[in-house]
């Protein structure tokens, strides 16, 4: 994924925020909070989880299947905003 080191800070700074949100869930299973708030910080991870897996896969579609120069085959601008579309919307 040589394509992301464009984006490497960006990257980054999404994958520190998942390690605190784990580690807070962490805390709060090693307190022994309440269900209801452990379950809240799972989701919040999960979500956050699928939004780095979206942006990393938008930009292999736009790195790997639309540039025609990279790839002879590439999909069209338009059918690769509505594959991206979809994949935000199914990793929400």
């Amino acid at each position: 994924m040589s394509h992301t080191i464009r984006e490497k800070k960006k990257l980054l700074a999404r994958v520190r925020r998942i390690k605190g949100q784990v580690e807070a869930i962490e805390r709060a299973l090693g307190e022994e909070a309440e269900c209801e708030r452990i379950m809240h910080m799972i989701a919040g991870v999960r979500g956050s989880v699928a939004g780095l897996m979206a942006e990393v896969v938008e930009d292999h579609i736009r790195t790997h299947l639309v540039d025609p120069q990279k790839n002879p085959g590439a999909l069209n601008a338009d059918a690769a905003d509505e594959l991206i579309e979809v994949v935000h919307t199914y990793l929400k």
